[in-house]
């Protein structure tokens, strides 16, 4: 390795040690290993912090302002209270239907959704503490739930990169979408199966002030807006989803789409300044804005395209298909939730996968298919979007997270190349 790998390397590893000693501000540490790769010269300021002009940063960070601006409204209210009639039910049942209805729900918008997640998370880090169903045995579960259709008839993204890195591989033989809908469908029953067994492992503890009632009680502390603010409300956060949603058709704009509509809702005063400063500057945004840099710096030092070359010289002509396959996912996945760059990791490792199966003599639509989804199915660490506000909001230590989140992982990778085996026969 270079000195440039191991500076990067070293840092990522600081910034993980960090994160685990609990001793830090959530969102310190990764603006603690932006500044040290400067000082190192692994970065300019400007890549350092390239974060915090990042779109999907400044996406997110604009969308948070709207839901601040939803959660005033009596439907948030409404929609609440039926998941508030879930959690004071609690139990096992409970749990699993709003599981199955999240999962329903990443139906309709697709996986790796941030919209969705994101609606998702900020919804329940609303409910107070309920012993008969703790909100920390839910931001988890419901939060990874939104990655995964139930029914996944949405899968144009993911259907679409396989097929480029096999026709750029040079591979002509085509790929059914719907066997590869049924690989995804077997994805998120490996999650759903997962999640099911793994509710006893979900800490109980409070993200909200508890309830002085052993339910939780439904109240509505904020004075009722007017009708035409609701609606207004309501169209801002449309607008919003639909034009993130879009993103492949509308470009660039689907970006800042969040920040206007938000912008929108301090001009009719449904928000004022501090609280539309306090949700773009929240701590989560901070943790995501920092690892970008740290992300960039891994990548540019080229140590991950090192670990996919060794790994490739170092397979041999007698391993297993499966093993191939499953080892270049967990590359895939591996370097995506470290670096951030699901995209990124994809075209990293899938060449490499499809480029050993046909060396080998094996169909490489199984490895393209496994190696392209994985790259969306990593969050075993909190350094990305999602998994980060999951830890956040959920007000988990990092062993809590990893309880929960490294078996999900494992599983679903193993479920994934199954599965990709199984619709497409390597041989």
């Amino acid at each position: 390795m270079t000195m440039q790998m191991i500076l990067a390397l070293g840092i990522l590893i600081l910034m993980i040690v960090m994160i685990m000693s609990n001793k830090f501000a959530f969102g310190a540490p990764p603006i603690i290993a932006c500044l040290l790769l400067v000082v190192t010269g692994l970065s300019s300021v400007q890549e350092a912090f390239a974060g915090f002009v990042n779109p999907s940063v400044i996406m997110i960070a604009g969308f948070m302002v709207v839901m601040a601006g939803l959660m005033k409204t009596s439907l948030m209210g409404k929609v609440q209270s039926s998941m508030l009639a879930l959690v004071n039910k609690g139990g096992y049942k409970s749990y699993v239907l709003l599981l199955v209805v999240v999962m329903l729900g990443a139906s309709l918008v697709g996986a790796g959704s941030t919209g969705y997640y994101v609606l998702i998370l900020s919804l329940i880090s609303t409910i107070p503490y309920n012993k008969k169903m703790p909100t920390s045995k839910l931001i988890m579960p419901l939060g990874f739930a939104t990655n995964h259709p139930l029914i996944p008839f949405n899968v144009a993204l993911f259907y679409g990169v396989t097929v480029s890195v096999l026709e750029t591989a040079g591979y002509t033989g085509g790929l059914s979408m719907s066997k590869f809908a049924v690989v995804n469908f077997i994805l998120g029953l490996g999650f759903l199966i997962w999640s099911l067994v793994a509710y006893r492992l979900l800490p109980d503890h409070p993200i909200k002030e508890a309830s002085e009632y052993d339910e939780v009680a439904v109240t509505n502390e904020v004075e009722a807006l007017p009708a035409w603010k609701e609606y207004s409300i309501i169209a801002a956060f449309i607008v919003s989803v639909i034009g993130m949603m879009l993103m492949s058709v509308i470009g660039n704009a689907a970006y800042v789409i969040p920040g206007l509509t938000g912008a929108f809702l301090l001009i009719i005063n449904v928000l004022d300044f501090k609280e539309v400063r306090d949700n773009m500057g929240a701590p989560v945004i901070l943790m995501m804005a920092g690892v970008i840099g740290v992300a960039d710096a891994l990548a540019n030092s080229k140590f991950t395209a090192m670990i996919g070359e060794s790994v490739a010289n170092s397979l041999g002509t007698n391993i297993n298909p499966f093993m191939l396959i499953f080892i270049f996912a967990l590359l895939t996945s591996t370097c995506a939730t470290f670096t951030g760059s699901n995209m990124g990791s994809v075209y990293i490792f899938a060449p490499i996968a499809i480029a050993t199966s046909i060396s080998l003599g094996l169909n490489p639509a199984a490895a393209a298919t496994a190696v392209v989804i994985s790259g969306w199915n990593g969050g075993y660490m909190p350094v990305d979007g999602m998994p980060a506000m999951i830890l956040g909001m959920g007000k988990y230590k990092l062993p809590e997270f990893w309880l929960f989140s490294v078996p999900m992982y494992l599983f679903r990778i193993l479920a994934l190349c199954v599965g990709a085996i199984i619709m497409f026969p390597v041989n």
